[in-house]
């Protein structure tokens, strides 16, 4: 059984769920905008984004970053 980890606002939360919330939070035009990536600006999708943020570490440490922001409430809805 894995251990608690109070401290890591990424633990147990998949990319597909982290991924989901932001757009929940932002919405795809804002996502756009603060992280400037094709996948969130040109047709964006659930699928396209998940495939290049696994094959991206930089777009992937850039996506949970803002996510983290987000949980700790010092992300906003708006830009």
């Amino acid at each position: 059984m894995p251990a608690f980890q109070p401290n890591n606002p990424l633990h147990g939360v998949t990319l597909e769920q982290l991924l989901n919330d932001l757009v929940a939070f932002y919405g795809w035009e804002a996502l756009g905008r603060k992280i400037g990536i094709r996948c969130f600006t040109h047709d964006p999708s659930i699928t396209s984004s998940l495939k290049f943020l696994r094959r991206t570490p930089w777009a992937r440490t850039r996506v949970e970053s803002l996510y983290i922001e987000m949980v700790q409430g010092t992300g906003t809805g708006q830009l």
